[in-house]
């Protein structure tokens, strides 16, 4: 048992007017996985009702309140996918609420999953700043690497008009994705420029997971005026996750943003309509969309990828059953796969299922998470479908 030196959840005032009704309970992508009702939304705001010890009878008591590893485990079972928030009848911030409530816990003396400290280390790791190492030498300062991903070939501006925010998952996993970026905004002939060493992780492995001291204290700061450097106003993110976190929790940490950010999809949509991009290549191809949640659901862009796919020449486009902001999730966000990767396998296992009933060929989707967690889900389901990421998707056309 874990006794906590604060017994009073965040906010906790407002969730007493949830009502228990279950509207959040069938959406929840981890609930459908577990089927416990602890591990629905209203299941831990009623949990967090008890902690909070405002009944009569804590009170005449003086009741302390305990938790246990099983409560602390069921908190970190989301995915952040905020599915809870768009179905609930009362209009709670739930989304927010499992954010603060990790971060509430872990500074009242709670210990983080040990997958979460790993993350923690090595993006506070100076000569990393970023949730991934160097598995054949630890030790390398992989900041020095960075911008490495850059193409032969394309000159960075130095006057730029925007500010590409690759991410880490794309500056050291995915480079392709990055290049990919890169080489469609120098062929629309974009001014643009990146941050290399002086891009830091931008925050949201450890926001989600409440361990936030780094990023409110030191990362954002560090990341926007890093941006502010350059003399931009414009900054483009092709990871779902940087974009929610830029755009989202940013402000919320150090005030109004003196540049606006864009999701890539967003950016192209303006750049096509400008006739700035063009689409010289067939694709002859059935191609659905998977809606991140980072996007839609916390980003609010439904449209612009969807712009782009039915723009591109051959494409036929078909939609899932679930879409916009009632997308199913895949089960990779909140810090959730690399705790339980078996369940989040096993969510997009389900999304996988509901494309493939489309009749579509091809998974196209604007957030390298989603993409390594949709493949993943088609080869523990032995279904025939990939996933691509948006920008890979584009590059061929052009």
């Amino acid at each position: 048992m874990i006794r906590l030196r604060n017994n009073q959840p965040p906010n906790i005032d407002d969730y007493y007017t949830c009502l228990q009704c279950g509207y959040c309970k069938n959406v929840c992508p981890v609930y459908n996985q577990l089927g416990w009702e602890s591990a629905t939304p209203r299941g831990k705001v009623y949990w967090l009702k008890q902690l909070s010890g405002k009944s009569l009878m804590d009170k005449i008591l003086r009741r302390k309140i305990d938790i246990n590893d099983a409560w602390v485990k069921r908190i970190y079972s989301c995915t952040s996918c905020a599915a809870c928030e768009e179905y609930c009848h009362v209009n709670l911030k739930l989304a927010d609420l499992w954010e603060d409530v990790k971060e509430w816990m872990l500074n009242d003396g709670v210990k983080p999953l040990a997958p979460h400290k790993m993350l923690y280390d090595r993006i506070s790791d100076p000569s990393k700043r970023n949730p991934f190492q160097d598995d054949d030498n630890p030790e390398r300062d992989l900041l020095k690497k960075r911008g490495s991903w850059l193409p032969e070939g394309i000159k960075l501006s130095r006057n730029p008009e925007v500010v590409f925010f690759a991410g880490c998952t794309s500056s050291y996993r995915l480079q392709m994705l990055a290049q990919s970026a890169a080489t469609i905004l120098d062929n629309a002939d974009v001014k643009f420029s990146i941050l290399g060493k002086d891009e830091w992780c931008c925050g949201s492995p450890l926001l989600r997971t409440g361990q936030t001291d780094i990023i409110k204290g030191e990362y954002a700061e560090h990341n926007v005026q890093a941006i502010e450097a350059r003399g931009v106003h414009t900054v483009v993110t092709a990871c779902a996750g940087c974009f929610n976190t830029l755009k989202n929790n940013y402000p919320k940490i150090v005030g109004k943003l003196p540049f606006k950010v864009y999701h890539i999809s967003e950016f192209l949509e303006i750049l096509h309509k400008r006739n700035k991009l063009k689409f010289k290549k067939e694709i002859n191809k059935t191609i659905t969309f998977h809606d991140p949640c980072h996007l839609g659901r916390h980003g609010k862009v439904f449209d612009a990828p969807r712009y782009i796919i039915r723009n591109i020449p051959g494409v036929k486009f078909v939609e899932m059953d679930r879409i916009r902001k009632n997308s199913r999730c895949c089960g990779a966000g909140g810090g959730f796969k690399i705790a339980f990767n078996d369940i989040a396998e096993d969510i997009a296992v389900d999304r996988v299922k509901e494309a493939q009933a489309t009749g579509a060929e091809l998974i196209v989707t604007p957030c390298p998470f989603c993409v390594v967690n949709l493949n993943a889900g088609a080869k523990k389901g032995n279904i025939p479908l990939k996933s691509m990421d948006l920008l890979q998707f584009v590059t061929q056309a052009i």
